[in-house]
Protein backbone atom coordinates (compact mmCIF):
# COMPACT_ATOMS: atom_id res chain seq x y z
CA UNK A 1 0.00 0.00 0.00
CA UNK A 2 1.68 3.44 -1.01
CA UNK A 3 1.86 6.25 1.48
CA UNK A 4 -0.61 8.39 0.00
CA UNK A 5 -3.19 5.64 -0.02
CA UNK A 6 -2.39 4.78 3.60
CA UNK A 7 -2.50 8.28 4.55
CA UNK A 8 -6.37 8.39 2.91
CA UNK A 9 -7.19 5.58 4.64
CA UNK A 10 -6.43 7.10 7.94
CA UNK A 11 -9.05 10.12 7.44
CA UNK A 12 -11.62 8.23 6.89
CA UNK A 13 -13.83 7.80 10.24
CA UNK A 14 -14.97 4.42 11.07
CA UNK A 15 -18.36 4.53 12.90
CA UNK A 16 -19.50 1.14 14.02
CA UNK A 17 -23.38 -0.30 13.65
CA UNK A 18 -24.66 2.57 12.11
CA UNK A 19 -27.18 2.88 10.28
CA UNK A 20 -27.50 -0.53 12.10
CA UNK A 21 -26.05 -3.40 14.49
CA UNK A 22 -23.24 -5.15 11.77
CA UNK A 23 -22.39 -1.86 9.32
CA UNK A 24 -19.09 -0.20 9.71
CA UNK A 25 -19.89 3.46 8.42
CA UNK A 26 -17.06 4.70 6.14
CA UNK A 27 -17.27 8.54 7.16
CA UNK A 28 -15.55 10.33 3.95
CA UNK A 29 -16.99 13.75 5.65
CA UNK A 30 -13.62 13.53 7.62
CA UNK A 31 -11.84 12.91 4.19
CA UNK A 32 -13.68 15.51 2.51
CA UNK A 33 -12.81 18.15 5.49
CA UNK A 34 -9.14 17.99 4.54
CA UNK A 35 -7.98 19.68 1.96
CA UNK A 36 -5.29 18.29 1.02
CA UNK A 37 -7.32 14.50 1.14
CA UNK A 38 -9.78 15.91 -0.62
CA UNK A 39 -7.52 17.08 -3.48
CA UNK A 40 -5.25 13.72 -3.45
CA UNK A 41 -8.91 11.96 -3.90
CA UNK A 42 -9.93 14.04 -6.59
CA UNK A 43 -6.60 13.89 -8.41
CA UNK A 44 -6.16 9.97 -8.02
CA UNK A 45 -9.54 9.99 -10.02
CA UNK A 46 -9.03 12.26 -12.69
CA UNK A 47 -5.63 10.58 -13.48
CA UNK A 48 -7.44 7.07 -14.09
CA UNK A 49 -10.16 9.12 -15.83
CA UNK A 50 -7.65 11.19 -17.62
CA UNK A 51 -7.85 10.28 -21.50
CA UNK A 52 -10.83 8.12 -21.69
CA UNK A 53 -12.96 10.71 -23.40
CA UNK A 54 -15.77 11.82 -20.84
CA UNK A 55 -18.04 14.47 -22.26
CA UNK A 56 -19.97 15.18 -18.75
CA UNK A 57 -19.29 14.17 -14.97
CA UNK A 58 -22.22 12.76 -12.84
CA UNK A 59 -22.27 12.96 -8.84
CA UNK A 60 -25.02 10.48 -6.74
CA UNK A 61 -26.63 12.62 -4.26
CA UNK A 62 -24.92 13.96 -1.56
CA UNK A 63 -21.28 13.15 -1.17
CA UNK A 64 -21.29 12.12 -4.71
CA UNK A 65 -21.98 15.81 -5.09
CA UNK A 66 -18.54 16.91 -3.69
CA UNK A 67 -16.39 14.85 -5.62
CA UNK A 68 -18.05 14.93 -8.90
CA UNK A 69 -18.35 18.90 -8.45
CA UNK A 70 -14.69 19.01 -7.79
CA UNK A 71 -13.55 16.65 -10.98
CA UNK A 72 -15.86 18.23 -13.38
CA UNK A 73 -14.27 21.34 -12.20
CA UNK A 74 -10.94 19.51 -12.61
CA UNK A 75 -11.56 18.21 -15.75
CA UNK A 76 -12.77 21.13 -18.01
CA UNK A 77 -16.58 18.89 -17.82
CA UNK A 78 -20.02 19.91 -16.84
CA UNK A 79 -21.71 18.29 -14.08
CA UNK A 80 -25.07 15.97 -13.60
CA UNK A 81 -27.13 15.39 -10.67
CA UNK A 82 -28.36 12.29 -9.85
CA UNK A 83 -30.65 13.48 -7.14
CA UNK A 84 -32.72 11.65 -4.55
CA UNK A 85 -36.48 11.23 -5.03
CA UNK A 86 -38.27 14.38 -5.50
CA UNK A 87 -35.42 17.11 -5.27
CA UNK A 88 -35.59 18.09 -9.26
CA UNK A 89 -37.61 20.42 -10.32
CA UNK A 90 -38.29 19.25 -14.16
CA UNK A 91 -39.22 16.17 -15.86
CA UNK A 92 -37.02 13.33 -14.92
CA UNK A 93 -36.12 9.49 -15.09
CA UNK A 94 -36.72 7.63 -11.98
CA UNK A 95 -34.76 4.39 -10.70
CA UNK A 96 -35.48 2.54 -7.60
CA UNK A 97 -33.00 0.05 -6.47
CA UNK A 98 -32.02 -1.40 -3.14
CA UNK A 99 -29.37 -1.09 -0.42
CA UNK A 100 -27.46 -2.80 2.40
CA UNK A 101 -30.35 -1.53 4.78
CA UNK A 102 -33.26 -0.71 2.64
CA UNK A 103 -34.64 0.55 -0.20
CA UNK A 104 -34.63 4.58 -1.88
CA UNK A 105 -35.13 6.21 -5.57
CA UNK A 106 -33.01 8.72 -7.74
CA UNK A 107 -33.65 10.68 -10.35
CA UNK A 108 -32.08 12.29 -13.09
CA UNK A 109 -33.45 15.26 -15.27
CA UNK A 110 -34.84 13.58 -18.23
CA UNK A 111 -32.14 16.42 -20.48
CA UNK A 112 -29.37 16.37 -18.36
CA UNK A 113 -27.55 14.27 -21.37
CA UNK A 114 -27.40 16.72 -24.55
CA UNK A 115 -29.15 15.53 -27.81
CA UNK A 116 -26.72 12.69 -29.70
CA UNK A 117 -25.79 11.35 -26.09
CA UNK A 118 -22.19 11.83 -24.12
CA UNK A 119 -19.75 9.63 -22.31
CA UNK A 120 -20.27 10.01 -18.39
CA UNK A 121 -17.94 9.48 -15.46
CA UNK A 122 -20.08 8.31 -12.55
CA UNK A 123 -18.85 8.97 -9.15
CA UNK A 124 -19.97 8.90 -5.91
CA UNK A 125 -18.14 8.56 -2.32
CA UNK A 126 -18.24 4.73 -1.76
CA UNK A 127 -19.41 1.87 -3.36
CA UNK A 128 -20.84 -1.38 -1.50
CA UNK A 129 -23.37 -3.44 -2.70
CA UNK A 130 -23.57 -1.04 -5.52
CA UNK A 131 -27.30 -0.60 -5.80
CA UNK A 132 -27.31 3.12 -6.57
CA UNK A 133 -24.62 3.12 -8.83
CA UNK A 134 -26.11 1.10 -11.16
CA UNK A 135 -29.78 2.89 -10.51
CA UNK A 136 -27.69 5.78 -11.26
CA UNK A 137 -25.70 4.03 -14.40
CA UNK A 138 -29.28 3.02 -15.86
CA UNK A 139 -30.76 6.74 -15.58
CA UNK A 140 -27.31 7.72 -17.43
CA UNK A 141 -28.35 5.54 -20.33
CA UNK A 142 -31.94 5.91 -20.49
CA UNK A 143 -31.51 10.06 -20.66
CA UNK A 144 -29.23 9.00 -23.47
CA UNK A 145 -25.35 8.97 -22.02
CA UNK A 146 -23.27 6.19 -21.47
CA UNK A 147 -20.90 4.83 -18.68
CA UNK A 148 -18.29 3.24 -19.30
CA UNK A 149 -16.78 3.77 -15.51
CA UNK A 150 -17.81 4.39 -12.23
CA UNK A 151 -15.39 6.09 -9.50
CA UNK A 152 -15.64 5.83 -5.98
CA UNK A 153 -13.05 7.26 -3.06
CA UNK A 154 -13.89 4.03 -1.18
CA UNK A 155 -15.08 0.66 -2.53
CA UNK A 156 -16.32 -2.50 0.13
CA UNK A 157 -14.91 -5.22 -1.90
CA UNK A 158 -16.70 -7.71 -0.09
CA UNK A 159 -20.00 -6.53 -0.61
CA UNK A 160 -19.47 -6.73 -3.84
CA UNK A 161 -20.93 -3.34 -6.40
CA UNK A 162 -17.75 -3.02 -8.02
CA UNK A 163 -18.34 -6.83 -9.55
CA UNK A 164 -22.45 -6.09 -9.96
CA UNK A 165 -21.23 -2.81 -11.96
CA UNK A 166 -18.99 -5.24 -14.13
CA UNK A 167 -21.64 -7.16 -14.67
CA UNK A 168 -23.90 -4.16 -16.57
CA UNK A 169 -20.28 -3.24 -18.72
CA UNK A 170 -19.16 -0.59 -16.06
CA UNK A 171 -15.96 -0.72 -15.24
CA UNK A 172 -14.66 0.52 -11.39
CA UNK A 173 -11.97 2.52 -9.99
CA UNK A 174 -11.60 3.05 -6.11
CA UNK A 175 -8.80 5.16 -4.59
CA UNK A 176 -8.99 3.02 -1.56
CA UNK A 177 -10.91 -0.11 -0.06
CA UNK A 178 -11.74 -1.09 3.57
CA UNK A 179 -12.50 -4.90 4.07
CA UNK A 180 -15.28 -5.98 5.96
CA UNK A 181 -18.74 -4.08 6.22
Amino acid sequence: MSQTTRDLREMVRAIPDYPKTGIVFRDVTTLFGDADGLARTVDAIAGHAAGQGFDLVAGIDARGFILGGALALKMGKGFVPIRKCGKLPAEVYREEYALEYGTDEVEIHRDAIPDGGATVLLVDDLIATGGTAIAAARLIQRAGGTVPLAAFAIDLPELGGARRLADIGVATFAVMAFEGH
